[in-house]
């Protein structure tokens, strides 16, 4: 039983070191002329529109959403993966019941 608070301590430790690692993890996507960039704990940093990406939107609106939707969901999914790589790596094969 000690074993596993031990272990358990151990994975929120470890978990507060990725979170800090995240939150300085910078992720840029980018689809059809607009760039976001999410760090690791998904918050947006910056958008960036090209002026091409910008013209197409004077003519079709729906082209500049489409792009922005895809641009941030393509972030979100790599800030996903990057933490989970992350967790993975400190989870190994501890047996921690309600996680895992």
């Amino acid at each position: 039983m000690f074993d596993k608070a031990k272990d358990l301590y151990k994975v929120q430790k470890e978990a507060r070191k990725i979170k800090g690692e995240l939150k300085n993890t910078h992720i840029e996507a980018e689809s059809e002329g607009v760039v976001v960039t999410i760090n690791g704990e998904q918050k947006v940093m910056s958008v960036k529109i090209s002026d091409d990406a910008i013209q197409k939107a004077v003519e079709k609106k729906a082209v500049l959403e489409e792009s922005l939707e895809k641009a941030f969901n393509k972030g979100i999914e790599k800030s996903q993966q990057i933490g989970a790589e992350k967790m993975k790596d400190i989870m190994g094969d501890m047996n921690i019941p309600g996680l895992g």
